[in-house]
């Protein structure tokens, strides 16, 4: 029988791929602050400052330079394998897990390439700029869409289908993630208590290193394809 394994990664593991990690030793996210362009209340205002951030940040990941790196194809190779049972779960809003193969992949944060629309509460594919007078394409409402990214107070995505994949889950492993918010912060005691071994893969040690059975320390492009391939 297949092993069932459940992988969590975040920003660490696009950092090499050009993307930059979430919020800076100064706490500012690309020289904004959190509260005004990952809240809802920021949104409400001041929509014109959200839009611009998350059309830059769009723009960025669809540019050339940017890329996904080896361990993004590493996780897209064990997706479409038969080594396993893969549910790959994502902190991170990019795109560069499916460039690199992987699917199906859970975005528990949301997508900076799809918009959502606060009128008809559907999701659409969305890689061109957002202003306030963007039309939905679904029910033309105008200045009901923005970026469908999970804010700060607002509920990750498909909480159900995480935990129960993680209740099962033989293998546990959270790359390039500092595993202190939750809730993906719990996602290693849960699986753990359930009898899954737990792989951290980390430039150096974290304060959830102690939680993990077994640490691979070191850039996610040489771990990750090195333990996949040992699968």
């Amino acid at each position: 029988m297949k092993r069932r394994i459940v992988i969590l990664t975040g920003a660490g593991i696009s950092a090499e791929s050009g993307i930059p990690t979430f919020r800076a030793a100064d706490g500012l996210w690309e020289n904004h602050r959190v509260e005004d362009v990952a809240t809802p209340e920021g949104f409400a205002r001041d929509p014109a400052l959200v839009h611009t951030f998350y059309n830059e940040r769009r723009q960025k990941l669809m540019s050339p330079e940017v890329a996904p790196n080896a361990a993004h194809q590493a996780l897209g190779d064990l997706s479409q394998s038969d080594k396993a049972d893969l549910t790959l779960i994502t902190q991170n809003i990019d795109n560069l897990h499916e460039r690199g193969g992987a699917h199906p992949v859970i975005h528990m944060h949301g997508e900076l390439t799809k918009a959502w629309c606060t009128a008809c509460d559907q999701r659409s594919p969305w890689l061109k700029s957002m202003d306030s007078a963007s039309l939905c394409p679904l029910c033309q409402t105008k200045g009901a869409l923005r970026v469908d990214v999970v804010w700060f107070g607002e509920v990750p995505y498909q909480m159900d289908t995480i935990e129960l994949a993680l209740r099962q889950a033989d293998i546990f492993a959270a790359i390039g993630t500092s595993a202190q918010v939750y809730p993906a912060a719990g996602f290693v005691q849960l699986a753990r208590a359930m009898g899954a071994q737990c792989h951290e893969f980390n430039l150096e040690q974290t304060a959830a290193s102690a939680a993990f059975d077994h640490h691979h320390f070191g850039p996610a492009s040489q771990t990750v394809p090195t333990w996949a391939a040992s699968l």
